[in-house]
Parts: C-alpha cells; sequence; structure tokens
C-alpha cells in the first residue's frame, strides 16, 4: 500500500504505523493529520475510497465523521453564547417556547451540551422518513418527556443532540443551522467540511463499510445486547428511531439533510484544522473554550451503559477506562465519531489531530486505530 502525503521526519513512527494499518488487513482507506504548533507535521492519506477498490482515496476525500460533528456544532453555540444572542444557563424555553412541554421548562442550553438534559431518545414510534424532516424531529423532541430528571445524570445523546442544539442555533443566529454552522467554523478558516453537503461535492465521499469479524469490546457487546433485548429501552431508542438512523449514511438524503450531531463530511486535514483554530483562538475566546473544555459529565452513562466523561460538546480523557482515552495529556478534549474517525487538541503540547476512516469499527467509544496513531504521535513529540 503507498501512503501519500506529507510528514516530519520526527513523525517517521507515525507515517510507519499508519501504513500498518493497511498492511494488518481490513482497512481500506484513511487519512490522518497532526498539526503541532500551527505548523502541519503530518498529513498522510492512503487506500481506496469506493467499495470495488476501484476509486483511490484522494487528498481532497470526503468521510461521513458522524460524531465528530458534535463539538463543530457545540462551538457554534458557543460563538452565540459569546455574542449574547444564547445563554448557558437560561431556560431553552424562552428561544423555543414549545421546548417547556413536559418538564423541560427548565432545561439549559448547558445541560443540552453535557448530555444532561434527557432527551437521548424520543419514545413515540417515528416512520423511517421522519429522519429527513426538520420540523417533524424538532417537534417530536419539543413534545418529549425527559428520560430523567435534567441535571440528575447524563445519557449520551447521539443524535437528538443534532436536533436539539440545531434548533436553538437556527433561532439565535437566524440562518438554517447547516449553514450557520458552517460559515461559522469553517468560513473562517477555509476548512473543507459540510453539514448537508451539496450534490456536487458527493464524487468526493468515501463509501462506507463495516469491518468484518470484529465484534468490538465488552462496551459494544454490552451495547448491542441491551439494544437486542429491549426495543423500547432508552439506549435501543437512541439509536433506532426513526428506524432509518443506523443504515442511511451512504444514501444521496442523508449526505443532503442537515443533522448537526452526525452527518458532517470533512476528512482528516479539516478536522485538525478545527480544533487548531480552537487552540489559536480564532475560533472561540480563550475564556469561553477553557468553560467549554471543563469536565461537566462523568460516571455511568444511561445510553451508553459505560462511563464517560463529558465537556460541552465534547469528549474528555479517561486513561483509566479502554477505549477512552486521546493518549495524550490529562487536558485532551475532542469527539470520537462512530466507526473510527476522530479529532481532538491536546492544549499541553499544542496538538491538533484528525482522523478518518471509510471502513468503519463497532467501538462505543474510542477506536482503536486512531489511538494507536495519537499514541506514536504523543511519542514522536517526546
Amino acid at each position: 500500500m503507498e501512503i501519500q502525503g506529507y510528514f516530519d521526519l520526527r513523525f517517521e513512527a507515525l507515517r510507519e504505523c499508519f501504513q500498518e494499518l493497511f498492511e494488518e488487513g481490513g482497512q481500506r482507506g484513511a487519512a490522518v493529520c497532526v498539526m503541532v504548533g500551527g505548523e502541519t507535521v503530518v498529513d498522510l492519506w492512503a487506500g481506496s475510497a469506493d467499495n470495488a477498490g476501484e476509486q483511490a482515496w484522494h487528498s481532497d476525500t470526503l468521510v461521513n465523521l458522524f460524531s465528530c460533528t458534535k463539538t463543530l456544532t457545540a462551538v457554534a453555540a458557543m460563538q452565540l453564547v459569546d455574542e449574547g444572542k444564547l445563554q448557558l444557563d437560561a431556560p431553552v424555553a424562552r428561544l423555543w417556547p414549545e421546548f417547556g412541554a413536559n418538564g423541560k421548562q427548565d432545561v439549559t442550553l448547558r445541560q443540552l451540551l453535557s448530555h444532561q438534559a434527557g432527551l437521548p431518545a424520543i419514545r413515540r414510534p417515528l416512520p423511517a422518513e421522519a429522519l429527513y424532516d426538520w420540523d417533524t424531529m424538532t417537534a417530536a423532541l419539543a413534545a418529549e418527556q425527559p428520560w430523567w430528571t435534567p441535571g440528575e445524570g447524563h445519557g449520551y445523546a447521539a443524535i437528538t443532540y443534532g436536533w436539539l442544539l440545531g434548533e436553538l442555533i437556527r433561532r439565535a443566529d437566524g440562518r438554517e443551522p447547516g449553514e450557520a454552522i458552517v460559515a461559522r467554523i469553517a468560513g473562517p478558516l477555509d476548512l473543507d467540511l459540510h453539514i448537508g453537503l451539496d450534490a456536487a461535492e458527493d464524487h468526493r465521499v468515501a463509501y462506507l463499510t463495516r469491518q468484518k469479524n470484529n465484534f468490538g469490546d465488552a462496551a459494544s457487546q454490552r451495547l448491542l445486547t441491551a439494544m437486542m433485548g429491549d426495543p423500547q429501552s432508552l439506549t435501543a431508542r437512541a439509536f433506532s428511531n426513526p428506524p432509518s438512523v443506523m443504515n442511511s449514511a451512504n444514501k444521496p438524503e442523508w449526505r443532503r439533510m442537515t443533522q448537526p450531531a452526525a452527518n458532517g463530511h470533512g476528512n482528516a486535514r479539516s478536522l485538525a484544522g478545527f480544533y487548531q483554530g480552537l487552540l489559536t483562538g480564532d475560533l472561540l475566546d480563550p475564556m469561553l473554550l477553557t468553560e467549554m473544555a471543563r469536565e461537566h459529565s462523568v460516571g455511568e452513562d444511561r445510553t451508553l451503559l459505560t462511563r464517560t466523561r463529558f465537556a460541552l460538546g465534547c469528549w474528555l480523557d479517561q486513561p483509566e477506562v479502554p477505549n477512552a482515552t486521546f493518549g495524550m495529556g490529562p487536558g485532551a478534549f475532542g469527539h470520537p465519531g462512530a466507526g473510527g474517525c476522530i479529532g481532538f487538541a491536546d492544549p499541553q503540547r499544542e496538538l491538533a489531530f484528525g482522523f478518518v476512516t471509510n471502513t468503519l469499527g463497532p467501538y462505543v467509544l474510542m477506536d482503536p486505530r486512531a489511538q494507536r496513531l495519537a499514541r506514536v504521535a504523543s511519542a514522536c513529540l517526546g
């Protein structure tokens, strides 16, 4: 497998580690980018972008970033906080009156961002096509009753996060949520990031497939057992209502829609550039970034059924939990995406990291491929 791109000689071990992913088999296409102190020290890609192995992965190949999208959305919301158009601790219902129904009158933006609002799933069964209807999904969430008392525990809002935060951004910003987020996050730094992908970009998008004969770790097996064992449970509803959530990522209608929790498209370079922009203060006031990146939720996650640790719109390091560490400094923050993509920053090392793949792994927390690359990057820095 020929590795394309650039690497600083200090990071030759990282290039070798990246190549090993392909030599070990099961990896079709991927890219990794590392920036340190604003300098790009690694920008590599390899493999195939299509399912047949006929289309090479290029420097500008795009991938569905899944939940890596959540931090882009959170930063847009924090910018609106900085502008006085949103407030972290004011009731959401002040801006979105319908949202105050069924015990949600005191739910705050801070609780939404840190997965404490009790809204990771919708109880009422929805048709598959509801996934693509913004008004249907936001109305369903406005009418939903929290699954627990908001602020008393947390549970990952895997996809509802996108409609909840997106509707607030839409009302506060005045633009449609995908347009607003991309203009605020990608525009200033000229990043190749999209939420609601234009059809003209489809030729650049890598086709997604799943790893074969990989059943993940204990956390992923526990989640699968829970989903299959009780279809009415919070966990099952979070990932299967609407029922099209889990099997739509290669469809044109998924790419076109706005889903600020799960259907951003980008590449490793754009993810690293986003986190570099956070570290340099180009996207967010440093004091607001400090608030965003501090611990807000920690402990047993009611959705994922494992220990998670959240700031506002991003994950925090858990070195003591398997598959839950960025492999960097204790202040690292970022977000994984389903299947293996990840973006994060380590402020102590002034490092920004992005990894994307079209070969999806089954892990609930962080993918071992990305963790392995991050650990090697850390070792290269010394």
